[in-house]
């Protein structure tokens, strides 16, 4: 019987979460659905299926790695169960030759690799429900919906569609579990699940520090000089924002709790609003006539406040 970490292709010290990525991968290529009417596809799946119900099972393992079971699974004849046994029928007794056929039936055995439980002769076969493999993928995710949560039909790169919920507070590569939406199960057994790993877009003007949004928002002259209430856009809709007046470029206002939610808090970031004064594209005459007047009687120097003159 094959080692299973030559089956799947991992170090004998490979994590548990190497094996599975693993075997996502060769489950996913070698998977029957697949491949048709390939008897060789089929039995190299077996296989992969067969290692991985060893490695990915703890106890299972660390029996495959003292000797104790084969790579089939099965009790070797080097740990203590069988020769126990025969030991203690008393002084002088020889161990007797094991052959199948006297307490175990070979179908059996050879039944446990395919995932099947066959009768003795003459009698019934019944099959033994499979789960089918998981299935990995990555979805382009719009930024609005990972920060504020949505449930989308998503169209992946293969063609295949499926329906997904996306929490509020969903992270760039973040992997999302979709169950049941994997491979299907072999002989009435249940669906495997789908992983995918999400990659967040760009937003036109939001971005996003850990919990927190941070945007920039234009503000007219006369709304940074007199102040005003505005409506300002959030990850959650719009709300109203006070500009104090006298406000400059650069100031920096705070929307408590208008970020983003933190799964494991359950609380929310704040929205961060850097406000920028924004003249009119085409300035006219008044306002020209307006400033030159104003600064002959008020002139001032911002650079040299800022120690840059």
């Amino acid at each position: 019987m094959k080692d299973p970490y030559k089956t799947l292709g991992v170090a004998r010290d490979a994590s548990a979460a190497d094996i599975k990525r693993a075997y996502r991968q060769l489950a996913k290529k070698l998977h029957p659905d697949l491949n048709p009417g390939n008897a060789k596809i089929e039995q190299q799946f077996k296989e992969v299926s067969h290692a991985y119900s060893i490695l990915s099972d703890a106890k299972k393992r660390k029996q495959f790695d003292q000797g104790e079971i084969d790579g089939s699974g099965q009790q070797t004849g080097w740990q203590g169960g069988f020769y126990q046994e025969q030991a203690g029928r008393g002084r002088g007794s020889k161990y007797q030759p094991f052959e199948f056929g006297q307490d175990v039936n070979v179908e059996d055995i050879l039944s446990d690799l395919f995932g099947r439980r066959a009768g003795r002769a003459g009698q019934g076969g019944r099959t033994v429900k499979q789960r089918g493999p998981d299935v990995s993928y990555t979805a382009p995710i719009d930024f609005l919906d990972a920060a504020a949560g949505a449930k989308k039909r998503i169209r992946l790169s293969d063609g295949k569609s499926l329906n997904m919920t996306i929490p509020p507070g969903t992270r760039d590569r973040q992997t999302l579990r979709l169950k049941g939406q994997g491979m299907a199960g072999a002989n009435g057994g249940p669906p495997g699940d789908a992983y995918v790993e999400v990659h967040i877009g760009p937003h036109p003007f939001f971005t996003r520090k850990d919990d927190d949004v941070h945007l920039e928002l234009p503000v007219t002259l006369q709304e940074a000089v007199l102040g005003a209430t505005v409506d300002v856009p959030t990850v959650h809709g719009k709300v109203a924002m006070k500009i104090p007046p006298g406000s400059n470029t650069g100031s920096t206002l705070r929307l408590k709790g208008k970020g983003i939610a933190n799964r494991k808090t359950g609380g929310k970031g704040d929205q961060y609003v850097r406000l920028k004064v924004t003249l009119p594209e085409k300035p006219d005459t008044e306002l020209k006539d307006f400033v030159e007047r104003w600064a002959a009687e008020h002139g001032y120097d911002p650079r040299r406040k800022a120690g840059m003159a």
